[in-house]
This record gives C-alpha cells, sequence and structure tokens, in this order.
C-alpha cells in the first residue's frame, strides 16, 4: 500500500488522499497494476469497447443499432452476468473504480451532446411541414399523457411519486424519440431517401428538441417537490445562458468562422477555443443546476453548419462515440442486478405504463398519419420508428436516479424496457414495411414509352463536381420544354462513414435546397449550385437534391429504392474511369464500378453509363446562343438499341441538336449465326438472358424495322436528321466501321446489348474489360478509341417483354 497524506486546511477539515495510487511502478517492482485506478480504467474500457462489438457482430443479423449491445455488454460485465463472481467483479470493476469510470462516461455524454447539437439545424423548425409538425406532437403528447397518469396508478405504491418531478421524468423518457438513434435505423434499413424516412426524420427532430426542454425542467424541479425561489432561479439562468448562446457566442464563432478562407483548414487554436466552450458551457450549466450536457448540447446547436461542424466532427465523432461512450452506456448494466428485482405489484404497474405509453405513441402517430391519408402499413411503420430510444433517454433515467426520483427496481425496469422496445424496431418494420410492394406499379418504365409519362424522370448520380459538368450538358441537350419537362432527382454519393452527421445530410439537402454537414461540404455546394443554375437556365427542367450515404456494396439499394419511389425513367450513373491528360482512361475507384453493375442488375428503370470526354458542345446557334450538339446512334438491334434510340431522338428535337442513325447489318454473303443468341459468358450482375431462338431473332428483327421506321417517318422532314446503313460479314469489319464513322461528334449514344451476342460483334469481346458494357460500349470506352467523344451506354430496364408488347399494342 501506498502512504497516505493529510492535508489540514485553514477551516481544520483533514482531507486524505494516496498521491501515488493513480500509476503503478510496475510488475517488475511487484506491484499490480490493477490495484491503481489508471491501470485499472484502461482494463475496464478495454473490455467494455471488445465486448460491445462482440454482441454488436453478433446481433447484426437482425440490424440492432449499437447502443443496444453496449447496454447488453453492461448487463453482461456487472452483477447480472460475470459480475456475480466476486473475483471477476472485485479484480475488474472494483468498487474504488466507480468514480473514474462514471466521470469518464460523462465526460463522454458531454462531447457526445455537443455533436448531436452541431448535427441538428434549428432553422429546420421554420422549414418542416404541417404533417412532421402533428406526427411529433401526437406521437408526444398521448405517452407525456400516459407518463404523467402513472402518479394514480403508483402513489400508493411508491415513496418516490408524491412529487411531480417523478411523473414529469417518465412522462419525457417515455414521450422523446432519440433523433441520433433513429437516423442510423434509417440508414440501416435504408428508409432515409424514402418519404417515410424524411417524415420521420422532421418528427424526431421536433421531438427530441422538445423533450431536452422539458428535461431542463425536470432536473430543475428534481430536489424540490414544488416550485420555490431557487427552482425559478435555476429555470431563468438556463434561459438566459440560452440567450448568451445564441447573441453573443454564435456571432462570435461565425466571426472566426469568416475570418478562415475557403479550403483551408481551421487554425489549432480555433478548434481548441471551441472545445474549451464545451467544458466551459458543461460547467456553467451544471452550476447553474441543470445539467453539464445541457450546457453542451446548447453550444453545440449554436455552432453554424459548414465546414467547421464538419472538421470537429471529424476530429471527435470516432473517438467519442466509439470508444468513450459505450462506458456511460455499460454503466446502468453493471449497476442492475436483474435476479435481484423485488417482485412486486409497482414494478408490474410500470411495465404495464411503459408499455401503454409505446402503444401511445403508436396509435398517437398513426390518427395523424392516417389523417394526412398516408398507407395504414406506412402509418404503422411511422409509429413504430417513433419509438426509437437512446442516448437522451439513458441521460433521463441516470439523472433521475441520482436525484434519488427512481429507485433501484424502477430504473432498472426502465432500463430492460427501453432495451426491449427499441431492440423491437428493426425486426418489426423490416416486416410490416414492404416497399417492394409497390413495384408493380412501377414496374417496365422507360424512355420508349414516354407518350404515357406526364414527364422525364431522371436521376442523376453524382460522385464529384466533375460528374455533375458534363451531365448538365447532356440534360440541357436533352431538349427540356414546356410540353415535355425533365425532372431531374440529383443523388449525390457518399460512402458511409458511420457518422449520424452524414445521416443528417439525407435531411438537411431535402428540406432545405441546402447543403448539410458533410465531409464534402465544398463539392456539395458545388454540385448543388451547378445543378441550381441549371433550373434556372432552362426554365424546363426541376431539380430535387438527394444524398446517398451508404457502403459503396449497398449503395445500389439507396439509387433503386430512389428510383423506384420517385417514380424515375432513367438513371445516369458516371462511368468509373475518367480520361487524364494525355486522353487515356484511368480508373477512379473500383468500388464505382462494383456499383455500376448492381445498379444494372437490380434497377426498376433503363439506366445509362456516362463516359465523359468532355461534352461540352461543338459550336453554338447564331440565332439563339444554344450549345449545338452532334449525336451519333451505333444501332445493331435489341431492346437497349431501341432504348438508346429513344433517348437519342428526344435529344435530336432540340434545334440545334443533330442526329446521325448507322445502322449495322449482317451480310447476305456471311455464315449463317443465329442474329442473337444467348451469351453464356459473364454478364453485368444478375440480369435475365434472352434465349432468342429463330421465331424470337425473327420477332426483335421486326421490332427493329418498325422502331427504325417509325423514328424515320417522324424526322423526315429534319435536314439534321442522317440516317445510313452499314453491311457487314463479322465482328472485324464492324470494328473496320466504326473507326470509319465520322468524328466529328459530341457524343455517341448505343445501347449495352446485356445477355446476347450477335454475329456482327463476335470476336470483339474476347479482348473486353467492363463487359457490363456490353461490346461495343466496352469498346467505345477503352482508351486507344477516341479521345473527344463522349459515350452514353443505355440499357433497357429487365422486363423487356411487357413493355414491347405495350409498345405494339
Amino acid at each position: 500500500m501506498n502512504a497516505t497524506t493529510a492535508n489540514t486546511t485553514n477551516t481544520g477539515i483533514t482531507v486524505c488522499y494516496a498521491p501515488k495510487m493513480t500509476l503503478s511502478g510496475g510488475i517488475w517492482k511487484g506491484e499490480n497494476p490493477l490495484k491503481y485506478s489508471f491501470p485499472i480504467f484502461l482494463l475496464q474500457l478495454l473490455v467494455i469497447v471488445i465486448t460491445s462489438r462482440i454482441l454488436h457482430f453478433l446481433l447484426k443479423p437482425l440490424r440492432q443499432p449499437r447502443v443496444i449491445s453496449e447496454i447488453l455488454g453492461g448487463l453482461i460485465l456487472g452483477p447480472s452476468g460475470l459480475g456475480q463472481t466476486d473475483k471477476f467483479r472485485g479484480t475488474v470493476f472494483p468498487l474504488r473504480s466507480a468514480m473514474v469510470h462514471e466521470t469518464m462516461g460523462n465526460v463522454a455524454l458531454v462531447y457526445f451532446l455537443f455533436l448531436v447539437g452541431v448535427e441538428m439545424d434549428p432553422s429546420f423548425f421554420l422549414q418542416m411541414g404541417k404533417k412532421a409538425f402533428a406526427i411529433a406532437l401526437a406521437g408526444m403528447l398521448l405517452p407525456f399523457i400516459i407518463g404523467c397518469s402513472s402518479i394514480f396508478l403508483l402513489q400508493n405504491e411508491s415513496p418516490l411519486v408524491g412529487h411531480g418531478s417523478y411523473n414529469l421524468f417518465i412522462a419525457v423518457a417515455l414521450s422523446v424519440t432519440a433523433f441520433p438513434m433513429l437516423a442510423r435505423i434509417l440508414a440501416e434499413l435504408k428508409l432515409l431517401n424514402v418519404e417515410i424516412g424524411r417524415i420521420a426524420m422532421s418528427s424526431a427532430i421536433i421531438n427530441d428538441l422538445c423533450c431536452w426542454i422539458l428535461l431542463a425542467l425536470a432536473v430543475a424541479l428534481a430536489e424540490k417537490k414544488t416550485m420555490d425561489v431557487a427552482t425559478l432561479y435555476m429555470i431563468l439562468s438556463g434561459v438566459a445562458f440560452v440567450i448568451l448562446c445564441v447573441f453573443v457566442v454564435r456571432p462570435v464563432i461565425m466571426r472566426l468562422v469568416e475570418q478562415t478562407p475557403d479550403g483551408e483548414a481551421f487554425s489549432e487554436s480555433t478548434i481548441c477555443l471551441i472545445l474549451a466552450g464545451v467544458m466551459i458551457s458543461g460547467f456553467i450549466t451544471d452550476a447553474i443546476g441543470t445539467h453539464a450536457i445541457f450546457g453542451a448540447f446548447i453550444f453545440g446547436l449554436v455552432i453554424p453548419n459548414g465546414s467547421l461542424a464538419v472538421t470537429l466532427i471529424e476530429k471527435l465523432e470516432d473517438f467519442v462515440t466509439g470508444i468513450l461512450l459505450p462506458i456511460f452506456f455499460s454503466t446502468p448494466g453493471l449497476k442492475i442486478r436483474i435476479t435481484e428485482i423485488k417482485a412486486s405489484y409497482n414494478w408490474v404497474l410500470l411495465v404495464i405504463v411503459v408499455t401503454l405509453a409505446y402503444v401511445g405513441k403508436i396509435a398517437g402517430t398513426l390518427v395523424v398519419a392516417l389523417f394526412y391519408k398516408m398507407p395504414l402499413r406506412d402509418a404503422i411503420t411511422l409509429g413504430f420508428l417513433m419509438n426509437a430510444k437512446g442516448v437522451v433517454e439513458m441521460v433521463i433515467l441516470n439523472i433521475a436516479k441520482k436525484h434519488n426520483v427512481l429507485d433501484e427496481n424502477s430504473f432498472a425496469i426502465m432500463i430492460i424496457m427501453i432495451v426491449l422496445m427499441t431492440g423491437l424496431i428493426t425486426p418489426v418494420v423490416t416486416t410490416i414495411y414492404k416497399p417492394a410492394r409497390r413495384l408493380g406499379t412501377y414496374r417496365w418504365r422507360a424512355i420508349q414509352r414516354k407518350k404515357g409519362i406526364a414527364d422525364l424522370r431522371v436521376l442523376v448520380c453524382i460522385h464529384t463536381p466533375r460528374n455533375a459538368a458534363t451531365t448538365i450538358n447532356l440534360l440541357e441537350a436533352s431538349n427540356p420544354n414546356k410540353q415535355s419537362p425533365i425532372c431531374v432527382l440529383v443523388l449525390q454519393l457518399i460512402e458511409l462513414t458511420g457518422r449520424a452527421s452524414s445521416m443528417l445530410m439525407v435531411h438537411s439537402i431535402r428540406e432545405s435546397g441546402q447543403s448539410a454537414i458533410n465531409q464534402t461540404q465544398p463539392e456539395s455546394d458545388h454540385i448543388i449550385k451547378a445543378f441550381k443554375n441549371l433550373e434556372m437556365k432552362t426554365g424546363s427542367i426541376s431539380v430535387n437534391y438527394f444524398t446517398a450515404n451508404s457502403p459503396y456494396s449497398t449503395m445500389h439499394e439507396d439509387i433503386c429504392n430512389l428510383a423506384e419511389d420517385k417514380c424515375a425513367t432513367f438513371i445516369i450513373l458516371p462511368f468509373h474511369k475518367q480520361q487524364t491528360v494525355d486522353g487515356r482512361m484511368a480508373p477512379i475507384n473500383p468500388a464505382f464500378r462494383t456499383l455500376n453493375q448492381n445498379v444494372l442488375a437490380k434497377a426498376p428503370c433503363s439506366v445509362g453509363i456516362l463516359i465523359d470526354r468532355g461534352l461540352s458542345g461543338s459550336a453554338r446557334s447564331s440565332t439563339d446562343q444554344l450549345l449545338s450538339h452532334r449525336i451519333a446512334v451505333l444501332f445493331f438491334g435489341g431492346p437497349d438499341d431501341r432504348e438508346a434510340l429513344a433517348y437519342a431522338v428526344r435529344m435530336a428535337e432540340r434545334p440545334t441538336n443533330s442526329l446521325s442513325v448507322i445502322r449495322f447489318l449482317l451480310s447476305e454473303h456471311a455464315a449463317y449465326h443465329p442474329a442473337m443468341k444467348a451469351k453464356h459468358g459473364k454478364a453485368a450482375g444478375s440480369r435475365k438472358l434472352l434465349t432468342l431462338g429463330r421465331t424470337e431473332e425473327e420477332r426483335q428483327k421486326q421490332l427493329d424495322d418498325d422502331y427504325i421506321g417509325d423514328v424515320r417517318m417522324g424526322m423526315r422532314n429534319d435536314e439534321s436528321f442522317i440516317y445510313r446503313e452499314m453491311v457487314v460479314n463479322n465482328g472485324e469489319e464492324t470494328l473496320g466501321a466504326i473507326r470509319s464513322v465520322d468524328n466529328n461528334h459530341d457524343l455517341f449514344i448505343v445501347g449495352s446489348g446485356q445477355g446476347m451476342e450477335s454475329p456482327l460483334t463476335a470476336g470483339l469481346s474476347d479482348w473486353s474489360e467492363c463487359p457490363e458494357l456490353g461490346v461495343i460500349g466496352d469498346l467505345l470506352a477503352s482508351s486507344d478509341f477516341a479521345v473527344r467523344i463522349s459515350v452514353l451506354i443505355v440499357q433497357q430496364c429487365v422486363g423487356v417483354g411487357p413493355l414491347e408488347e405495350g409498345m405494339q399494342s
């Protein structure tokens, strides 16, 4: 044992402490590191993080949020699990380490709530619709009333129910919706970009902010049974702190942001000042009697959205949420002894109250959702989503326990109920909400059927601003007009980093049209500004902004879900290679190619891969100053080629554009091969292959002849339209014919022809680098072909059968 030092103060109070009990001298000096506070804390942190990560991995098939595994980890390590053995409890979690453990948990909590505040944007209150407000209030009001009414059930069973703070804590805990938790659940379920996800996010923000106000009031009342002068001072001091942050602190921070040039990193002193401000805010609100987390949260709210918020999140979030926050979430489990919960009428009633509030939240949300004519399944799903619980509820219960508002039994039961309630959300929503049910009314959308479409709805996928420039030129050249406008759905693709801030970005861009907190903030600003300029310039293009924030392995689900939800007709994807200065095509990211392959395989509509070689327009018209483009379609036959020609015809309707259609035909003197046969090699993804016999071959050729005839008839008076046929014997002659095509074009449009092989292209696939583009598309995308002609490779939606039949009729 180390010597204990005694220090006598001027007031006569003797303080005893062990100055050498922090760090050990090492095992070689015969000392046990686990007898010292710092080594034991490191061991606890290691055990907690490893246990929670293992549980999260095991629960991953059930799509459970990480907070569930962290709470369960505390239960396993606490007196309900391994902590039942005195040796484990005394070695890893001794009683003397509790103060350090809880202190570090509260430090993590303070900075986490600061990050939550940074991620929120209070201006959303001014931009959200009546539906979000109504759903938020209805989902909060009914459980709040049930929580407050618990006094009538429990007043004879618990001595703690005698004052209003008990009811207020219970009511707030039951009525709150955890916004950070909900964001993660929606991202996991791929619901961020659909209507139900947008409504849930909007309502959760409103609910969360309202509950913070109620929590501040509950803390102020926690130590007093009734309102007195001290409580009034606490409330007024809290209001004064909020006013100080909004009208003094925020302008100072904005001034610091303005002094930092765009694109440059913030100075170390600025970041340190902000992080110190978190501690100062926490100290002030703790001193006035509310709670340190309240000050940190308010301070986070006044941080302006933009590059400063991005920097703070990037520097803090991984460490705080991944390492420190599990300490806080595990703390309740380390205190709960489930086996010793006293079986009493009191906790049975408490379970009933919690269950009623859970059902009440669903009922309140359901009624309002049905009033706004949402489908029944969607309304029930929304009710379950609004029951998401997380860090705010844990904070509420811990504060209530600290102030003796909740006893051990009630605290344990509330924690268990939170785990059960939150754990049920994902399985239930996955079972109830089936967006695929709507697919039948949407399937088979293609450009060829544009007569049945009020406008052309194009989903544009963007990785970087470089993708945006050529895509905007393509859209502008696609003949938007009042009779046939184009609705552009801009989807920025960002790889998931696991941060709540990235998930909020979807909501920010969608609701306000402004860029949001993300690691690519300058790029987002540039992309949004470019498409806004396109919208204002044309007048016939409407633009909506979305963000897909997912791992690249599953990002195709976001793209396909959004295309389905918004009834898109055409998806445009950027090629996974970009042109270098010397004209070669260099890969950008291998994951981009996998993403494109997955979209081609799963898309519910037609897809185009855009190879960017600078589609800027060959000249300007002298009449109306519009860019003119020379477009060439290489037509070999089949549904993909007909879809490519349909898009080219739309572009040709623009007065300044010209179109050349070059149809390749097999010579009568060539040895017979079926014009199209099933290709038994690798195709892009899992797209169904068309097995074409002689009869089907003739049918496809008839469809080609009919469509070509319709196009020629419709454009017979257009002098800028050129049609010619090239007769070849084999793939080698096809290659020579393509190379002979006039190079005075801006854009080649071809069909991918996936799943089929023609003698026109026999042998050309042997050197294919990107089979998902088709034989001709791969040829045009190669570095040794053209250095200045962009290429659009089109694949018609998979279900070509019903489409063609419908067109014939």
